[in-house]
């Protein structure tokens, strides 16, 4: 098998995982096919010095545990930001690439994009805390204070 052709493949398997999240799009970016949700990149495909590479955004924890495998390295300029690259030609499980794919994806995208996905967010989604909700506490005007000028007058 050809370079071509197996480069033409991973790009084929990286459009179709890519393009199938909400509101995704891919551009060409420094020469190379990147996917964008909005405005931001969440993935990439392209060569690197001779070398098929694949690159995505890992949470800090994961990207460090990935690179312990020698078909990943952090990736030149945003490694210590996350961004992860992973050699395309040594894939054997497109489902990993896809799980790290989405992981990159949650990371980036807008709130109201990661709504639009089926399921339940990842161990790796991004989760903010919320607000406990519960009666509100009563206004100032409505709680008698001690000392107050009503009771002075009194």
């Amino acid at each position: 098998m050809t370079k071509t052709v197996k480069s033409d493949s991973v790009l084929t398997k990286m459009r179709g995982i890519c393009l199938s999240l909400p509101d995704t799009k891919e551009t060409l970016t420094w020469g190379e096919p990147h996917f964008r949700v909005g405005d931001k990149i969440f993935a990439g495909c392209g060569d690197e010095k001779g070398k098929l590479v694949i690159g995505f955004k890992l949470e800090l924890d994961h990207a460090d545990a990935m690179v312990q495998d020698p078909r990943f390295w952090r990736a030149a300029y945003v490694g210590h930001k996350g961004w992860v690259s992973m050699d395309g030609s040594r894939v054997k499980d497109w489902d990993e690439v896809r799980a790290l794919i989405l992981e990159s994806y949650r990371l980036i995208a807008p709130k109201k994009t990661l709504a639009k996905l089926s399921g339940a967010p990842g161990p790796y989604s991004r989760q903010r805390r919320r607000r406990p909700t519960g009666p509100s506490t009563p206004s100032r005007s409505r709680v008698p204070r001690s000392g107050s000028r009503r009771e002075a007058r009194n």
